[in-house]
């Protein structure tokens, strides 16, 4: 049903999800956000706060003090701009402070990756009926839950914090004004992190219910699967490309022994076997070249290009590939069936056309196309 029907059941592959990312539809939680900035600018202020209120009141002092001169040169762009240059400095690290960390979460739920075209103008964004569906859909019904839900939380934070510091507050005028700025100071900064838990709290619940939203928008039905796989898979021609490129480096890689090669056994496409016979180097022939697949198609190429004979002993061939190394002489109970087909090699650059030789593979050294003895299969 779930083919017929088109319904998407199927979690997202790993490509998918990369390719939702590159469009731009990444993993977001604006509570989150919110949160991390208040809480980065309450921890700014708790630990530069005294750099913050020593500026200020520097810029206060400087602004209050009246003298004969003053008067008679009276500036206010002067002031005005010794007050700016004075407070700007902490205010635009707290802003800085603000903006690293909203932008920090917002690139780590998004796996590092910055979307450029999510800042392009959509006419989605103001197109009237677009804006309606968004309030008035269900996507617009969760937002208005989770906005009252977050305006009833802070709201009960705000009250608890008022309700137990009232009674001081109301008294601060009649004090020291020295301790009423550093009550004031102090009270903030508790209102500020009590706010900033409360944040915090709904980011932790806010950034699963965004999880399992992305989640489930990016599910797949059967026939995206298939079609993925066959993407991944590739087209014939991307197959045909890559199996050329194969063939080309495996081409490469045995140009040289295939020069010294005398003759070539096949399987007659699985394997290869390429093998030289110099009695001043060896009593017996060496493989000088072996491969399976595209080396094996390689390597027969690589024949006809050299006019190195190519032979199909399927036995024997496997039978070398699997227990002889390349520069290496081949085993001694081979030494009967490798000298008939030298034989025959040899024959054929004289000039002759002799019938092809009928070899012998010992049973103890057949093997299949996976390198299981077939002694052992058959057993």
């Amino acid at each position: 049903m779930a083919d017929e029907s088109g319904e998407k059941t199927f979690a997202p592959t790993e490509k998918r999800r990369k390719d939702a990312a590159k469009n731009g539809d990444v993993l977001r939680s604006r509570e989150l956000t919110t949160a991390i900035a208040m809480l980065t600018g309450a921890l700014w202020l708790q630990f530069a706060g005294p750099w913050l209120l020593e500026t200020l009141g520097r810029t206060a002092r400087a602004g209050f003090t009246w003298n004969r001169d003053t008067l008679e040169h009276f500036a206010p762009t002067t002031l005005i701009n010794a007050a700016l240059v004075a407070a700007l400095p902490p205010v635009m690290v707290l802003g800085a402070l603000v903006l690293a960390g909203s932008l920090g979460s917002q690139l780590g739920l998004g796996d590092g990756r910055w979307v450029p075209g999510n800042l392009a103008p959509k006419a989605s964004r103001i197109n009237p009926m677009s804006g309606l569906k968004r309030m008035f859909g269900m996507q617009g019904l969760i937002e208005l839950g989770k906005g009252l839900a977050k305006v009833t939380l802070l709201g009960v934070i705000a009250y608890v914090w008022t309700r137990g510091r009232i009674a001081t507050m109301i008294g601060l005028g009649a004090g020291n004004v020295d301790r009423q700025l550093t009550y004031a100071w102090d009270a903030i900064l508790s209102l500020l992190f009590a706010l900033s838990g409360g944040l915090v709290v709904i980011a932790l619940i806010d950034f699963p219910i965004q999880w399992v939203r992305r989640f489930m928008r990016l599910r797949m039905s059967m026939q995206e699967m298939r079609d993925e796989h066959k993407e991944s898979e590739g087209s014939p021609e991307n197959k045909a490309n890559i199996r050329q490129r194969q063939r080309q480096i495996a081409m490469s890689g045995v140009q040289n022994a295939m020069r010294q090669a005398d003759f070539v056994i096949t399987n007659p496409t699985h394997f290869s076997v390429a093998m030289a016979y110099d009695p001043g180097k060896a009593s017996a022939p060496i493989v000088l070249a072996k491969g399976r697949g595209e080396k094996a198609l390689a390597m027969r190429e690589l024949a006809a290009e050299f006019a190195v004979p190519t032979l199909e002993y399927p036995a024997l061939a496997r039978s070398v590939y699997f227990t002889t190394r390349e520069n290496q002489v081949i085993r001694e109970e081979l030494y009967g069936a490798v000298a008939s087909v030298l034989a025959f090699v040899f024959s054929l650059k004289r000039g002759e056309a002799p019938p092809a030789p009928r070899v012998d593979v010992p049973m103890e050294l057949r093997f299949d196309a996976e390198g299981r003895p077939e002694l052992l299969s058959k057993s």
